[in-house]
This record gives C-alpha cells, structure tokens and sequence, in this order.
C-alpha cells in the first residue's frame, strides 16, 4: 500500500467584526485584545497523518482514483479486474463501471478494491479466494460492495486477501487465509470481512503478498501472516494470525508491503526495511533477508514504498529513488541492472509512489501520473504495450489534485494541474494577482507546481511540488517570511525552507513541517506564538524549539498546535482561555503537551479554540466557547480536552474563527458554534452548541473553515461555500451571505 499525498490540501478561517474598534483601543500594531466578542482575527490549518492512496499496482494492471471521485484502470483484464464490465485488456486508462465518488483505491494480484467517501468498500476482479468480499467466491467485472463494512477509512490488498481500517480503529479482513494473513481465524479463507482481534487505536493499513500490517496511532507497527521470509520483523520466522509488534520501529508514519519485504518511514525522514532480499529489495547493500527492520541509506525521505521485489522512495528534492529488482526495469533508471543500494531514478516532482510487481508509478504534482517497467499487457498505461527503462506519462489522463483554503476575507483555490486561483478580498494583496481589486469569481495567479495552500487572515502561503514554500499579502508582521516586512501582491518565496511536507496559516503568523519532523514558523510572535522561546517577530522562518517527530500542525490566531507521531499533542502561544490545553491558563512561548489526549490522528485551531479527532472517530475540543464552538452543549470555555457531543465515525475536522466543522466517513458534514452569519450552514442563523448537519452536503471529501464562512469539497470535484460573504468569499459571484452551501463557480 503506497501513502500519498493527501488529496486536497486544507485549512482556515478569519476574523472580523470589531477588529477596527479593537485596534482602534489597542493602538494599532497590538493585533490582539485580552477579550473577544465573537468576531476577532483568527485561522487554522487541518493537516492529516494518514493519506488516502489514489494509486495501485496489482499484478499486470493499475488502478487510479480522479479527484472528481471516478476510478481508472488499466492494463490486463482477465479476470476483470479493470472493472469496466469487460475482460479485455486495454493499453490506456478506461473507466470502472458504475463507481462515484471514490477517494482511494488498493489492489491484489487480480483483483481491485475502492473507498468510497461514504466509507463503503466496493471491489472487483478476481474472487477465487473470496477477496472481493461479497459472500461468495465469484468473479465480477464491475464494482460489488463487500458486505457489512461501514466507517472505512482505507483500504489495502495482498495477492489475494484485503484489509480496511475502520473509524474505530480497527481492522477487519477477508479472502485467502492459508498464511494467518485475516488474523487468528482457522478457516482457509473467508468471503466476508472479519475483524483483526487485539488491534485498537490502528491509523493505517497495509498488505503485501500474504502479510498484512497495521500502524498504531503511537506510531508502533503489528503485523501477522506469512513470515517465511521475515516479513512480520519480529524476529522469526515463524508464520502467526495473532498480531505481534514489529521490533524496534517506533515514530512510523506510513507503512507499505511488497511480495515478501515491508518499508516504513519514520517521522525524521529515514525509511526502514525487513523481509526477502534476494534481488536487493531492502536496499541495505546485501541479499541478506532480515527478520528485524534495518536502515537504507537515505535521508530526508517524504515517501517510501515496497513492491513485490523492489522498492521506490521521494525525498525532499521531490527525486525519486530505487532498488531492487530490475529485471523488468521498474527501477526506472534507463538499464536493466539490479541495484541492491538505492540509486537515482529518471524522474522527479513525484508527491505520491506505488511499486508493483514489475512495474511502477508515481503522480506528480500536477496530476499527471508517469509509468515505467515491464508493459506486455499495457499496464503502463501509454497506450503501448512496450516496455520502458524511463519513466513515461500514462495516456493524457490527469488525476486531478486539487485543494482549497480560506482567509479572513478571502479564499484560495489549486487545481489539477498546480495552478492557485483566488478570490475575494484583495486589499493588500492577498489574491497575489499582481493588482489591488476584489474579485467576486475565481482568478488565475502566477503560480503554479502548487500541492498545498493556505491562508492566513491577510496572506496565503503555499506549498510546491519542489517541496519550496511561496507566499504573498500582508506582511506587517513579517508573515510573507521573506525577509522584509513589505507588503507583496505576487508570489515570493519563504526564505530557507525546503524539504516541507505540510504548512499551515495562523492569523499573522505561519508555520511549515519538514520532513525530519522538525516544525518552523515565522510572522507574529507577541504571544509566543512561534515557539522559538522569544516574542520577537520574526520576517523569515525560524525553528520551533524541543520538537521532533511531527506528523501534522495547525496554526490559530496566536497559537500553535503540532501532532507527533506517538499521537499526542503540543500545542504554544496564546492561552488566555486554555486553547494550548495544558490544564491552565497560563502563555507558553516554548511547546507544552496537550494533557489527557492520546491517539490523535489530526489536530486544527480556531481563533481562540482547538479540535483534536482520535483514531476511534471521535473530536475532542478546548478554548474559548462564548459561541458554543467546543460542540460540549455548554459555553463554558475549558483549558483542558473534553469530547464533543454526539459525533463519532468522523475523519476529518476544521475550525473557524468561533465555529467548528467535521466530515463524517458517510461523506456528511456537522458544524457547530457561532452563526451570525450563517457559517453552520443548517439553514439557519442560530448559535449551535452541539454539532448540526451542514444542509444538503453528501459525497463530500474535504472541509475548510474561514473566519466566519465555510467550505467543503466534494468527491465530484465541486467546491461549495456558506457564511458571509461581503467581499465576496463565497465565490459565487455575489456578495450575499448565504445560510446553506452554494456553489462556488470555478471557472
């Protein structure tokens, strides 16, 4: 199973209201008040641990998902694995039959499995095994839902047994069993999911071959199955059904498995291999197989992934790298030549990696996706059936990567191809169009290679595929991070960042995660916001002190939030009432732990408030609450996390300046806290105290939070938006607020 890159980039929210009066009373420059009304400045960023996969490699054939929630697929077909109702190969990209709003995909050998964003499963293919999890053992060319799974999060497949992560935290399985890979069951193989025992708090899974493993949310890995090669790491070779934890590993991120080897990357950049090495596959220089993980040679690695012999890796450069098996020239390096140490592949830009049986893929970017590797039945996917020693382009078609983000008064949009539209307010620059007027419709910037955005409450930040971080807008404060404090209207770079996975925009301040672990921050720093120990702003990026193994950040009005890899919480700045979560009130301008939280698999803040969602679905929330926003039924605020009512099954939160958002696995979306301006989106202009559902939303993916609007994605490709609107933010050619989703015209 590959970990790619997230398929939308999310984030924020803004402030407003009495913010004039506010600096007025202050003085300006003293940007925030010791008491709020609802309406202040405010934002915050969602950044996610585990990433669904838009990509798989079965046997002799491929499989990708569009952003616009179709399935492609493409190469052998025999046993109708490509979905499309028939058996006949085809050497470029046709789509799977009746399948709609689909957000990842895995396959087996023969067969192919799709979440959908309702967190149903649906497979095809072969079914000799029972792997297509129907309750029977026969073979279907189109899409049939696997029985009685509900809340999926991902999915994954072995040669010819699958595996889901449900909201709960567990893992349920089915298919071929003749190695333990469905966990303790007796039975050769069984044609309906049954759940993994002794698992809980699992964030991901993978399978490879006859093994299936699972990520805990304290960044342990288990695994069970097949160990004739020492694929399960525990140091045996012994074959078991009963989950065991695999030696060693800790701080794990993402996690894949090939035929008889696994790879796992840690949260400081280092990928880690165990398993069969007869052709190299571990990249440790020998073909010594190992029953325990050992280091390869890389650093600064972003991805890493195992196919049935070989293994590719991204690092921070966006270059892709190799070993293995090369018989088929999947390492894609221009020879035939077996590597047993990584070497450079032809190509770079890569955000998202699958390794096959003898052949491999990566989407870049710009969604287009390349290919290279053995090709006798067109599973490259060029149209050919030739093989390629270089990486080559699959068809025309693009997969699509799009995100969206929101500030205070504006909003940022990246579409397929890595280009940034914006809207909205642009009286200081914020559209980075070059020019000072608002724009009520969508318009181009200058940038383009995008694979993240945010915004701040002035200014937009973001990400490219080169792993190099862009900003315009306001820069007062030094939040731009190019070393001045001039104002800019184009894009401009963030002085010395690379290697960057993940950013996020507080209302002046920003914050970016590099992939040893390490988070940095830049702009306003009176609250200690930028957790470098002073309160000095700062106009170029700077390290935040005593952190390491960071999965994921989040930045709201003057406080940071960073989630590390055993699943706990650290959070900085402002604390006036409680939203660093420390059991007190008190500031910190270094990073505290959030108290009583565990299992975490993704943090946002708000203006004042701060939302945590665990691994078993549930939201956790703390900070300020005049306006309900801690979803608690009460507006009391509180420094420390309590749950938030009547949610569960969720997988994936946003908070706004003082109301609060979460898509729920059935591709549903609940809102709660102020609404004045009709940001819960229920229809109405009522205070919510506990979560609502958000009007006529389904099928959606993404959601995001401004200062008082809202917005979601949805898995057909449309944005929709709600809330205030007076500059024009919701995109919809107007500047009336709205108090249900309207769509926002893109293009």
């Amino acid at each position: 199973m590959a970990a790619p890159a997230s398929r939308l980039a999310l984030t924020l929210r803004w402030p407003l209201g009495l913010f004039l009066g506010v600096c007025l009373w202050l003085g300006c420059g003293q940007d925030l008040p010791q008491a709020r009304a609802p309406v202040d400045q405010t934002r915050a960023a969602l950044a996610g641990r585990a990433s669904v996969a838009r990509l798989s490699l079965g046997q002799y054939h491929s499989v990708g998902v569009h952003s616009d929630g179709s399935v492609w697929a493409w190469g052998f077909n025999r046993q109708g694995q490509l979905g499309n109702g028939l058996f006949t190969n085809s050497p470029t990209p046709v789509k799977v039959k009746n399948l709609t709003d689909a957000v990842a995909v895995a396959s087996g050998d023969s067969h192919s499995l799709a979440l959908r964003s309702d967190g149903t499963v649906w497979a095809w293919g072969d079914n000799y095994s029972g792997q297509l999890g129907t309750g029977s053992t026969a073979v279907s060319a189109e899409p049939v839902q696997v029985q009685g799974l509900s809340g999926v999060l991902s999915v994954a497949s072995g040669f010819a047994h699958s595996a889901a992560l449900r909201s709960d935290g567990t893992v349920w399985a089915w298919g071929d069993n003749r190695y333990r890979q469905l966990g303790p069951l007796t039975a050769g193989s069984s044609s309906v999911p049954v759940q993994v025992p002794g698992l809980g708090g699992v964030i991901a899974v993978a399978a490879g071959g006859n093994t299936t493993l699972a990520l805990r949310a304290d960044g342990t890995v288990w695994a069970w199955g097949d160990n004739r090669s020492g694929q399960l790491g525990d140091g045996t070779v012994t074959t078991r059904g009963n989950p065991l934890q695999v030696l060693g590993l800790t701080g794990v991120v993402t996690l894949s498995a090939g035929a008889s080897h696994c790879v796992a990357l840690r949260s400081n950049g280092t990928a880690w291999t165990w398993g069969l090495n007869t052709m190299g596959q571990l990249g440790d220089g020998t073909t010594t197989q190992r029953s325990v993980p050992a280091q390869v040679g890389l650093t600064d690695v972003m991805a890493a992934v195992a196919g049935n012999y070989h293994s590719l890796a991204v690092r921070s450069d966006g270059a892709v790298w190799a070993w293995g098996d090369n018989r088929y020239r999947q390492l894609g390096n221009g020879n035939m030549t077996s590597s047993l140490l990584p070497i450079q592949a032809g190509l770079s830009g890569g955000i998202t990696l699958v390794a096959g049986f003898k052949h491999s893929l990566t989407l870049r970017a710009d969604g287009t996706v390349w290919s290279w590797g053995d090709n006798v039945f067109g599973q490259l996917g060029d149209g050919t059936y030739q093989p390629r020693m270089s990486p080559v382009r699959v068809a025309t078609t693009t997969l699509g990567n799009p995100g969206v983000a929101s500030g205070q008064l504006h909003s940022v949009y990246r579409d397929s191809a890595g280009r940034v539209w914006s809207w909205g307010d642009n009286e200081d620059g914020q559209l980075g169009n070059g020019i000072g007027a608002d724009k009520l419709t969508p318009a181009l910037t200058g940038l383009t290679g995008a694979v993240s955005v945010v915004a701040g409450n002035r200014h937009t930040v973001v990400l490219k595929g080169d792993t190099t971080v862009w900003a315009w807008g306001v820069n007062s404060r030094g939040e731009v991070g190019d070393g001045t404090n001039a104002n800019t209207s184009q894009p401009v770079r963030v002085l010395g960042l690379s290697g960057i996975t993940a950013i996020s925009a507080g209302a002046y301040h920003s914050l970016a995660l590099r992939t040893d672990g390490t988070v940095w921050a830049w702009g306003f720093n009176r609250y200690g916001q930028l957790g470098n120990g002073g309160t000095v702003d700062q106009n170029q990026p700077v390290q935040v002190a005593g952190l390491s193994g960071v999965t994921a950040i989040a930045a709201g009005h003057s406080h940071s939030l960073a989630l590390c890899g055993d699943g706990t919480v650290w959070a900085w700045g402002y604390n006036f009432d409680g939203q660093i979560g420390s059991g007190t009130n008190n500031w910190h301008i270094l990073p505290v732990q959030a108290v009583g939280l565990s299992s975490v698999t993704a943090i946002t803040a708000g203006g004042y408030h701060s939302l945590a969602l665990r691994s078993d679905g549930t939201v956790w929330s703390w900070g300020y609450n005049g306006s309900g926003q801690l979803g608690n039924g009460a507006l009391a605020s509180l420094n420390a996390p309590g749950p938030v009512s009547n949610l569960t099954g969720v997988v994936s939160i946003a908070a706004g300046d003082y109301h609060s958002l979460a898509l729920r696995s059935d591709g549903t979306v609940r809102a709660w806290g102020f609404n004045f301006d009709g940001q819960i989106g229920d229809g109405s202009l009522t205070n919510r105290h506990v979560p609502v559902m958000v009007a006529g939303m389904s099928g959606v993916v993404s959601v995001i939070a401004g200062d008082h609007h809202s917005m979601a994605m949805r898995s057909d490709g449309t944005t929709w938006a709600w809330g205030a609107n007076t500059e024009g933010q919701l995109g919809d050619g107007t500047r009336n607020d709205s108090i249900i989703p309207v769509r926002v015209e893109l293009f």
